[in-house]
Order: structure tokens, then sequence, then C-alpha cells
């Protein structure tokens, strides 16, 4: 359904009007005349247990009024009594097709006491027949009414039942417009808000107190605020260390090559001087990489990564031989070869790479690299002996342009942690006997 919320909840009240409209048109009157019927025959009864009393005797009060006169009287109750046939018959002159019907429905009766109705004259007559004897000769007390008095109170209950629907309506109405304001205003106060959003100002919180859905829906767009907040200040904070990451090697490069024009080279040599030039271009173009491998892997953290069956013996052996030169005097030690991983290959490697590179800066002997399976997880365990991690270090190890004291760019764990996270893992660092260990603990699939 399209629309307005004014008109939704409009056609949502026309709706449900016209249902109980169609019911109540459906069920009250079937209702309605079968509780008026059970009265006609219980009032029928009532009086026909009064005379009953008196019977024995045969003698059936005169009545004032003829059989016709009965349908303008209001619940006016007529007796006939009949014995020998039709021989016998005492009570309210009644026409004898109406007789003839009743006895034979009387012949017909098995019970003690039997409700029949029949038509004359487009009305409708209620009767009841009561067996008083069989022997010697069949008697039986006919108490008939006619239906004037039902027809009236159906009238009556009518009126009253249209009445009240048009009151229900008016009161459908006057809730409907309140309905309407109720749900609009808290609505119309998150769209403005929306509207600020969308033109970068989230400035203000917000808040809507309520114990209900808006409640909750307050509560959600103010914490989509603050996040948002988080997300921009974040963003600011990247491209100011970016741009501070990047700003250094580019004075470097600028000034060196401004003095190479001048004439001068301030490292004594011409051939010096352009080596500082293009180990800080080198240096600059690694920055620049890392910026770039950083925001792709923040950019696809909710796809999935493309998983393969590969042996950590096959990327362990990729990254020992990569840094077999960087420092002789370490040694690089794999174990666990044997174990199979679930994960990006490509990526894997940019995560041991970083891992090993930044173990390379502190390592005095030895890195270990070593994996093993735990239930449906495999674990992976990158150790150096080199000095612990201070607490301060450790809060915002993974946090991007987090140097430590031998750091480069500040943005290798993260990128590790952001790796990690998309092959749905944990990685966690500590300080152990004799170094530090990084444990990266990944299910095999998910």
């Amino acid at each position: 359904m399209h629309g307005s919320l004014s008109k939704r909840i409009w056609l949502s009240f026309i709706f449900l009007v016209l249902i109980i409209g169609l019911i109540v048109g459906l069920i009250y009157p079937i209702s309605l005349q079968k509780a008026l019927e059970r009265d006609a025959y219980h009032t029928i009864e009532q009086v026909q247990l009064e005379l009953i009393q008196n019977i024995d005797t045969f003698d059936i009060p005169d009545s004032h009024l003829d059989f016709i006169q009965k349908r303008q009287a209001e619940r006016a109750v007529g007796h006939i009594l009949i014995y020998q046939g039709l021989e016998g018959m005492k009570g309210d002159p009644v026409p004898a097709s109406v007789v003839k019907q009743m006895l034979d429905q009387a012949a017909e009766q098995k019970s003690k006491v039997g409700e029949y109705h029949l038509t004359y004259q487009g009305a409708t007559l209620y009767y009841v027949v009561r067996n008083l004897r069989q022997e010697p000769a069949a008697a039986y007390l006919i108490s008939y009414m006619w239906d004037t008095s039902t027809k009236q109170m159906m009238q009556g209950l009518w009126r009253e039942l249209i009445f009240v629907l048009l009151c229900a309506g008016l009161a459908a109405l006057i809730l409907g417009t309140l309905l309407i304001r109720y749900l609009k205003a808290p609505l119309k106060e998150l769209g403005n808000r929306f509207e600020e959003i969308a033109n970068l100002n989230w400035k203000k919180p917000f808040e809507w107190k309520s114990d209900d859905e808006f409640g909750k829906l307050s509560k959600q767009f103010e914490d989509m605020r603050i996040n948002l907040i988080r997300y921009d200040e974040a963003q600011k904070d990247f491209l100011q260390r970016a741009s501070h990451e990047l700003k250094t090697p580019i004075m470097i490069i600028q000034s060196y090559a401004q003095s190479v024009k001048d004439g001068v080279y301030p490292e004594e040599r011409l051939d010096d001087t352009m080596d500082i030039i293009l180990e800080e271009a080198e240096l600059m173009e690694k920055r620049v990489k890392k910026l770039l491998y950083y925001t792709k892997v923040d950019s696809l953290r909710d796809e999935k990564p493309n998983r393969e069956a590969v042996s950590f013996g096959q990327l362990a052996e990729v990254i020992k031989e990569r840094f077999a030169t960087n420092r002789t005097d370490v040694t690089i030690a794999v174990s666990g070869e044997e174990v199979e991983l679930k994960v990006d290959p490509e990526q894997w490697l940019v995560v041991l790479e970083n891992l090993v590179e930044n173990a390379l800066r502190y390592a005095k002997s030895r890195i270990t690299l070593s994996a093993r399976t735990e239930g449906d997880s495999q674990v992976m365990t990158i150790e150096n002996d080199g000095e612990p991690i201070s607490e301060a270090e450790a809060i915002r190890l993974f946090e991007p342009f987090n140097k430590g004291k031998k750091g480069q760019f500040g943005l290798g764990l993260a990128i590790v942690k952001r790796i990690v996270e998309r092959h749905k893992g944990q990685i966690k660092a500590e300080n152990v006997a004799g170094g530090v260990r990084f444990t990266i603990t990944v299910p095999n699939v998910g």
C-alpha cells in the first residue's frame, strides 16, 4: 500500500469498519431472530403453564380479541383446547385451516411439548402444542402468539444498533485523527533530523522520551548518530595522519631536489644526495601502497573473502624466503606446516608478511611461525624473542597509524586486524616468557 501515513490509517479504519459492519450485518439478524423466537416460545409456555392448572375442567377463559385482533396486540397469547378430534374445541376462534395445520403437528408430535410456527397472511404465528392426554381420547392445549412484538423488538434493536454504530464511527473518526497526530509527531521530528544528517549536521543529539517503539527507534537513531560522529572523526583523523605520514618524505625530497638545483649537495656528493631522494621516494611509495591496501581491506569488511584450502607451510615458506636476507642474525622457524587453512591466500600472505616484518624490528635472534588445529578452528602464532609490549602500547596496538618504538607507518597491524576480522577470526598480542606472541584464531568456514 502506497501513500501517506494519514491515508494508510484512514484506509485501515475504513476497512475495519466495513469488516465489522459486514460481520454484524450477517450474524446479528440471524442471532437476534433466534433469540427473539426463543423469547416468544418462552412467553407462550409461561402463560400456558399458568393456564394448565385449571385445565382438568376443560375450561378456557373467553378472549375479548379475535384471531386477527390478537395480531395487533403486543405479546397477547391465545389458547385452543382440542379434545375428541375437532368435535371438542374450546378457546379463541381460529380459522379452520390454521387449526388443521396445528392439529396435524400435534398428531405427529412424540414429545409432551412441541414448538412450531406457521405463516398466515404474511405474518408469523408461533405456537406451543402440549399433549395433555392420549386415553381415552387425545387432548391438546395449543397456545399461540403473533410475531408482532418480535418485529417491534427487532426494529427497536436495529435502531439502537445503528445508533451505536454511528457513535462508534464518530469515535473512530476522533480516535483516527488523534492517532494520526500521535504517530506523525515523532516521525516528523525524525524526518527533520534525517534531513539534518543528510546535510552532515549530526552534532545535535536526538531523544524521544517514550517507552514504546518510538522510544526504541529514537535510541537506535541516536546510536546511529553517535556512530556517524565517530566514523567522521575517525575519517578526519585518518586523513590527518595519512597527510602527516606523506608530508615528511615529500618535504625531504623537495628540499634535497631544491638543493641540487641550487648546486648545493647536503650529502657532499651528488650521488649520495640522489640516493637520499630515491630512498625517500621508495619510502613514500611503500606508505602509499599501505594506505591504499588499508582502505581496500576496510571497504571489503562486509564482503566474504575468497576462501581456498591452502597449507600453512606453503604460506610460511613464501614469507620465510621473502625475509631471508633482511636480518641474517635472526632465525625464522616454522612448525605445523601440514595444517590446512581455509582462507584467502593472497590476504593471508599479507597478514604473515606484516607480522613477520613487525617481528624483525624487535626480535633478537629468533622468530617462530606455528599452526595447529583446535576443534573447528585453526590457531596460528607468530612469536619473537624481543622486548615485551608495554600496557600503553597494547591498548592501541592494532589502531591505524599507531607506531611502536621501531614502527614505520603504523598501518601493518591495523591491516592484519582488518583481514583477520574479515575471515571472522580473532587476533591478540601477549607477552610471554622470553618475548612477544601474536595469536590468530580463524574458523574453517564463515
